[in-house]
């Protein structure tokens, strides 16, 4: 383990962090809100901190190995939470304690967007930007944007990269140099996150709300500048420019780039699990607004077609805008809408979720076992896109759900033992390895009213389901650390 390069990266990445305590100085001296100071502070405790970590090492010179790798985006997304914690730790608006303020950052950088805040309207502009700013940066991941910078100091970024995106992702390597690859991948994200802003900018938010909910839409994030959400803005034509940016953020980013770099928009139904992910949210929706109307929930089919699609999309890409309270939909809608985001967006987007691709490969291996069962002396290959699945990954699909569902269960029963009744630890959970945000029971709207001990748990649990399950669990194996 080459624990000093693992110090020296550590260093230099905080000390890229604390340049994001910067912009929202800007925001507060721009609408004279008062704010400023906890941003100053923050920049010169993280900046402090990094240097510190720094200066010892900073002459050391060594290759990275992908085991150095994982262990740098574990404890880097670690530091994270406690150093994106500390200007809601020092404001006094909101008036966050401690365990609050690292759900509340570690809910941002993780895209999960629960929330213990409430009365948003109310906090300071710096503040709601800082909120929004968090989430988009944790959408495509800040390992991401070092892999970008950090060969120009002189550090490789390919173990990184390959820690930061453990996903079976199709295309890792999409240009000869990763950096260009990070570039590229930033550069998508960042010209998507324009045209959303200016979307919404049109269609009637203000300039703040825009670049705001356009941060927190392609990072599939869900937060928001108002307590009510999108129901705030009561607007269809803001909430389809939403349920578009929100289906595109669930989509593989590697699979944009493609499609621009080939100038071939057919491209994206070539791709199979584009074309699954497109279908089963097409599925839902159109069950669930003729369930709605149906039911009665709306008085017109239209109105069930809005709200359904809005809900479906954004629990779908693991966004967790809100425009109606889908807890109170009848029969087992709510809890069809939170096994949902088991599934999620693709590989190689900001959505959280177990991914559609995985899901595909898992159930068409189902099928060669149903078929196995009748011709049980025949070789039946699992099949995607006309090629053979490999076995490793099949091996490996097949471990992550595993793993996927220990960590569910032991989880959800930790939170059951801090009080929490069975629905309200389930969808917490859900939502939290997940990183949705809304759930269900005691946690529709807000976690505030959790126990601390429980927000600790789903703090772990969206760390977890950020990074994929086996980037941190791996950590606790002893394999890891043996040389």
């Amino acid at each position: 383990m080459n624990l000093p390069m693992v110090q020296r990266i550590l260093g230099l990445m905080l000390l890229m962090f604390s340049l994001t305590m910067l912009p929202p100085i800007g925001v507060a001296l721009a609408f004279g809100d008062g704010h400023w100071q906890p941003f100053l502070d923050s920049f010169l405790i993280v900046a402090a901190i990094g240097l510190l970590l720094w200066l010892p090492v900073r002459k050391v010179r060594r290759d990275l190995r992908l085991r150095d790798g994982f262990l740098v985006v574990a404890v880097f997304w670690i530091c994270l939470g406690l150093a994106g914690a500390t200007p809601l730790l020092i404001t006094d608006r909101p008036d966050l304690d401690f365990t609050d303020a690292i759900f509340e950052a570690v809910s941002g950088f993780t895209t999960t967007g629960a929330t213990v805040i409430v009365g948003l309207d109310d906090l300071p502009k710096s503040i709601l930007y800082y909120r929004q700013q968090i989430q988009w940066l944790g959408g495509m991941g800040i390992i991401v944007l070092a892999v970008a910078l950090l060969p120009v100091l002189g550090i490789g970024g390919m173990s990184l990269y390959k820690a930061e995106t453990p996903g079976p992702m199709k295309d890792q390597k999409l240009t000869p140099r990763i950096t260009q690859t990070a570039k590229a991948l930033w550069t998508i994200y960042a010209l998507m996150t324009a045209a959303c802003a200016l979307g919404y900018y049109l269609a009637g938010m203000s300039g703040f709300d825009a670049v705001g909910h356009a941060f927190s839409t392609m990072s599939t994030g869900g937060f928001s500048t108002h307590d009510a959400s999108f129901a705030y803005f009561d607007s269809p034509a803001i909430e389809v420019i939403a349920t578009v940016f929100m289906f595109i953020g669930g989509a593989s980013f590697a699979l944009h780039f493609l499609v621009i770099r080939q100038r071939d928009l057919y491209a994206y139904w070539r791709d199979t699990e584009f074309r699954a992910y497109f279908r089963l949210v097409a599925i839902v929706i159109a069950g669930a607004s003729v369930y709605l109307w149906q039911q009665g929930e709306f008085d017109t089919f239209g109105s069930a077609l809005r709200h359904a699609s809005f809900q479906v999309v954004s629990m779908q890409t693991s966004t967790g805008f809100l425009t109606t309270g889908f807890a109170d939909w009848p029969g087992a809608l709510p809890a069809f809408m939170m096994l949902l985001t088991l599934v999620c967006g693709c590989a190689g987007s900001t959505a959280g979720g177990m991914k559609v691709i995985r899901w595909l490969i898992v159930f068409r291996q189902g099928v060669v076992e149903l078929k196995r069962l009748v011709h049980p002396s025949a070789e039946i290959p699992v099949k995607l896109a006309g090629r053979v699945v490999p076995q490793r990954v099949i091996s490996g699909i097949a471990g992550f759900f595993a793993m996927y569902f220990v960590v569910f269960a032991v989880l959800m029963f930790l939170l059951m033992m801090f009080g929490l009744d069975q629905v309200t630890a389930w969808s917490a959970i859900a939502t939290s390895l997940n990183n949705v945000g809304p759930g269900l029971g005691d946690v529709i709207i807000t976690f505030r009213d959790v126990p601390d001990s429980a927000k600790w748990v789903c703090a772990i649990a969206m760390l977890v389901g950020r990074l994929e399950i086996f980037t941190l669990v791996l950590l606790l194996t002893p394999a890891f650390w043996r040389r």
